[in-house]
């Protein structure tokens, strides 16, 4: 008998698809001049500040762990921060944990409640990791196909429809990536009064809660009435302080789920980045403007890149958060691959089909306005001249 480590693999593991979002950025890394709008990275730098003070906690020795969930400083300033920004009150000794990357809290919250069989509902077009992240804690994925014709927003007849017997959590991903769709109050009340009356738990990201561009602030639902102790709520710092690589997320809630989360978190993780921890203190005391002056630039950048797509024929539907649009190709006849394939070999240009969002993303283009205004006018041009074939 031959021995073949492929056969030992873990079966839901192995059936996992890659994601759909690397595999054009793999093509595109043997070709020279790619003009990408794909990644959802803020271009700019994390503003010194904050970097400095990652760089005096190493000066100063602060190399060792911290507590599994976190410095007690950097808890409270989670606390004071979601108390300030979004009117949430959170323990920090017990409700607060910091994570590496908001990933890890989605994965940890998914963990602590999905046994096998559970079903977790997960509107799409949606982040890539929910699903596969159900798939590995044993759940079942339920998706739940948002319209174009509903802003891409979950609508509580949706939701109620899906609900079973069997349903352990729902999944909201708003502000959304890669549609932009935001929920306001008055949706999030909408959903809250289908699930009053069940026991169903709620993960709330909102990792682009400060990148929305309406006259109202980002609502979280654990706001609204009866939601507070059935919610997750997590966020990070890669988005709104452009601080991908440093790898800091957290989570907030019950005492009763964060729990949980960190005795998962302290046998897989142990504890999130120390250098990254005390720069994050920084940011959250002192970040607010370099947060207010980013969004500036992403809402002149939104309006040229929406502006952009609508004039060239390709309907795009104006999305109030996050830093994406997702413009319709249904008029030229192309699936959403082919589109990118063509138009990353033909005009060098690469950006994300809908389809690798979920299947309701077919049609649609996932476009990313956290580059440069220069390249952004240079790849409309390319796009525009590569349609003019098609419609």
């Amino acid at each position: 008998m031959k021995f073949s480590p492929k056969d030992q693999i873990n079966s839901v593991v192995a059936n996992l698809p890659p994601s759909g979002i690397r595999k054009l950025f793999d093509i595109a890394s043997g070709m020279d001049g790619v003009i990408s709008l794909g990644i959802g990275e803020p271009d700019f730098i994390t503003p010194w500040h904050i970097r400095n003070a990652g760089i005096m906690s190493l000066e100063k020795g602060r190399t060792q762990y911290t507590s599994n969930a976190g410095l007690v400083e950097l808890k409270q300033e989670v606390a004071n921060y979601m108390k300030r920004r979004f009117g949430l009150s959170y323990e920090p000794n017990n409700q607060v944990l910091i994570t590496v990357g908001g990933s890890e809290a989605i994965d940890l919250a998914i963990r602590a409640f999905v046994e096998p069989g559970d079903e977790v509902l997960i509107p799409i077009p949606c982040f890539v990791c929910y699903d596969p992240i159900t798939r590995l804690a044993g759940g079942v994925p339920v998706l739940l196909e948002t319209k174009a014709e509903d802003n891409f927003k979950l609508t509580p007849e949706l939701l109620k429809k899906n609900i079973t017997d069997k349903t352990k959590a729902l999944i909201l991903p708003f502000p959304n990536n890669p549609t932009g769709a935001i929920m306001d109050k008055e949706d999030l009340e909408k959903i809250a009064e289908v699930l009053r009356d069940t026991n169903i738990m709620i993960i709330s990201d909102e990792i682009y809660a400060e990148l929305t561009y309406t006259d109202k602030r980002h609502v979280s639902i654990a706001e609204i009435d009866g939601m507070y102790d059935r919610t997750v709520v997590i966020n990070g710092f890669s988005k709104a302080y452009a601080m991908t690589g440093w790898r800091l997320g957290f989570a907030c809630g019950h005492p009763d789920v964060i729990g949980p989360m960190i005795k998962i978190h302290q046998y897989a993780i142990m504890c999130a980045p120390t250098t990254s921890q005390y720069a994050a203190i920084e940011a959250l005391r002192f970040g607010d403007k370099d947060i207010e002056d980013m969004k500036t630039e992403y809402n002149y950048r939104r309006k040229l890149i929406v502006n952009g797509f609508n004039k060239m024929g390709l309907d795009c539907f104006e999305p109030m958060g996050a830093f994406y649009c997702f413009p319709s190709i249904k008029r030229t006849g192309l699936s959403s691959e082919e589109f990118c394939e063509k138009l990353l070999l033909e005009e060098k240009i690469a950006l994300v089909p809908g389809v690798a969002f979920g299947k309701s993303g077919e049609g649609h283009l996932r476009v990313s306005y956290a580059y440069s205004v220069e390249h952004i006018k240079k790849a409309l041009e390319g796009v525009e001249r590569f349609i003019s074939k098609y419609i």
